[in-house]
């Protein structure tokens, strides 16, 4: 009983100075924010949501806390000229300009039916070797495609190597010169080259294996045989595509058609190549309903010489209305962020600061949208790099950059 009364008096005596430490350092605690002490913060750079006093790491992604000042008062950032070069801030004058409005349609991209090429048996026989046996494959003109055992040309052989001897024996007679002219053509019309007759008139020799090759550039979509297999003449072989030049396709509803003409010029933008917009004329109107649906089909043709796009591929495509505005303040779309509060852009005050600025928008096309409040002629707008800002803003400030703003 001593021994274990000893043992208590002992664990308390140990506690006593940590609990002591322990409360002192919450009355420092308390006493800095008493005296008004700045306490620095933490957040997340991908969540500011989650704001914490002591260093750690998101709950949500698990990324280490980085130092912020919430409670600053000062509206906008100061930017170094290397922290500007980093995030690509661009500004520009903000001026009157014309405003060209589009109606958008959404399309496609698929194939031009004009560079597909169906590839079939010129000859019956069976098929000893394929040189292409899947899909996808790329093949190039003049390539083997494959190679086809037939009875049918070995006996047209035959007859021609008989009438040629017969018109060497007989120069003078017409009549052998014109069965040798028959005999050749026969040979031509089932896809016979002239390279491959000549070496039939060299080795005087029937051969009833004959390989056949792709007569044009293409890319391998269908492939309707296999090795060994016995075909007619005319059996299709295979589909090749061309994708140098592709079609773009967009349904529309019938009460919109008399606002899109054939022979008008449309700006096509396919997704992640906004940069590259094309230039394209309507080329083709649907003059009846798709079946089973209340729309009409549209198309034009864009070139695509180095196959960066697929069929298959989004297309938005933008169709001028009658809509025009002259003498508008106008900016780039890009420029504009628009969030539930509102929307507003980027000035930069001077050089390395920049403000927000609330504003409220007009017509809008492609490219450009107009201001109708905000924003004056002459002022400095972020025209890339805007986002960085916004979110550099909420990472710094801790608050929303529209927060406390009315239009």
């Amino acid at each position: 009983m001593e021994r274990k009364a000893f043992i208590r008096s002992f664990a308390i005596v140990a506690l006593v100075p940590a609990i002591f430490l322990s409360a002192c350092s919450s009355e420092k605690g308390k006493d800095k924010k008493k005296a008004g002490v700045k306490v620095q913060t933490y957040t997340c750079p991908m969540h500011p949501q989650i704001v914490q006093d002591k260093p750690g790491t998101c709950p949500i992604c698990a990324m280490d806390l980085v130092p912020f000042e919430k409670n600053a008062a000062e509206a906008g950032l100061n930017l170094n000229d290397d922290q500007m070069a980093l995030a690509n801030i661009t500004t520009m004058a903000v001026g009157l300009n014309g405003l060209q409005t589009y109606k958008q349609l959404n399309g496609r991209l698929v194939v031009n039916p004009d560079q597909t090429a169906f590839l079939s048996s010129r000859v019956a026989g069976r098929l000893e070797k394929l040189y292409v046996r899947q899909t996808g494959e790329k093949v190039r003109k003049g390539q083997p495609i494959y190679k086809i055992y037939s009875e049918q040309l070995a006996a047209l052989q035959q007859e021609y190597l008989l009438a040629k001897a017969q018109a060497t024996q007989f120069p003078a007679d017409k009549t052998f010169g014109e069965i040798l002219k028959s005999a050749r053509s026969k040979l031509m019309l089932y896809g016979q080259s002239n390279a491959q007759v000549q070496r039939l008139e060299s080795a005087k020799k029937t051969d009833p294996y004959v390989t056949y090759s792709a007569l044009a550039d293409g890319t391998v979509a269908e492939l309707s045989v296999t090795e060994g297999q016995y075909v007619s003449e005319g059996s299709p072989i295979m589909r090749m595509e061309g994708y140098h030049s592709l079609w773009v396709e967009a349904d529309i509803y019938p009460a919109e058609a008399g606002s899109i003409k054939n022979g008008e010029r449309v700006k096509v933008v396919i997704p992640g190549w906004e940069n590259e917009p094309q230039l394209t004329t309507i080329q083709f109107s649907s003059p009846a309903l798709q079946e089973n649906s209340q729309l009409i089909q549209i198309r034009g043709a864009i070139p695509n010489p180095s196959g960066q796009w697929q069929p298959g591929l989004q297309a938005n495509i933008f169709v001028p209305s009658n809509t025009n505005k002259t003498g508008v303040l106008s900016i780039p779309v890009d420029a504009v962020i628009r969030e539930g509060k509102g929307m507003h852009v980027w000035v930069a005050s001077s050089k390395g600061k920049f403000e927000p600025r609330m504003v409220k928008t007009g017509l809008e096309s492609a490219d450009q949208v107009e201001i109708k409040e905000g924003l004056a002629e002459g002022d400095q707008v972020v025209v890339t790099g805007a986002y960085l800002l916004y979110s550099e803003y909420i990472l710094k400030k801790g608050k929303n950059p529209m927060a406390g703003m009315k239009m």
